[in-house]
C-alpha cells in the first residue's frame, strides 16, 4: 500500500514539476518580497536624491520603479530646467536602468 501511496506522488509530483517551475520563475510575479524590496530601494534612493536638491517644485515629483529598474517620473514640475533636475537625479542614482518621465511644466495663471 505505501508503494502505491509513493508511486502515485512522484508521478503527480513528475507531471506537474514544469508547472511548478514556471511559476516560480515567471518575471510576472511581483509579489516576491526580492522584486519588491529592489524596486522600493530604488525608489527611495531617487527620492532621497530628489529631497536633497532643495528645490521646491521637486517636491511634487511622483516616483516608480519596475523590476527591471526604470524609474518612472511623474507629477508637475514649476520649469523645464526643474523637470530636467529630476530626471537627471534619477539617472545617477545607483540601480536605474533607465529613466520615463511624464512630469508636466505648471502654468502660470
Amino acid at each position: 500500500m505505501k508503494i502505491k501511496i509513493a508511486t502515485a506522488c512522484l508521478l503527480v509530483g513528475t507531471v506537474l514539476a514544469p508547472f511548478a517551475a514556471y511559476a516560480v520563475d515567471s518575471d510576472s510575479n511581483r509579489g516576491h518580497p526580492m522584486t519588491f524590496v529592489k524596486d522600493s530601494i530604488i525608489t527611495t534612493k531617487v527620492k532621497a536624491g530628489l529631497a536633497n536638491e532643495k528645490m521646491r517644485s521637486l517636491a511634487h515629483i511622483r516616483v516608480d520603479t519596475d523590476r527591471d529598474g526604470v524609474v518612472f517620473l511623474s507629477g508637475e514640475a514649476e520649469t523645464q530646467a526643474a523637470a530636467d533636475k529630476a530626471v537627471s537625479i534619477a539617472r545617477g542614482t545607483e540601480g536605474v536602468v533607465s529613466v520615463k518621465s511624464s512630469i508636466r511644466i505648471r502654468k502660470d495663471d
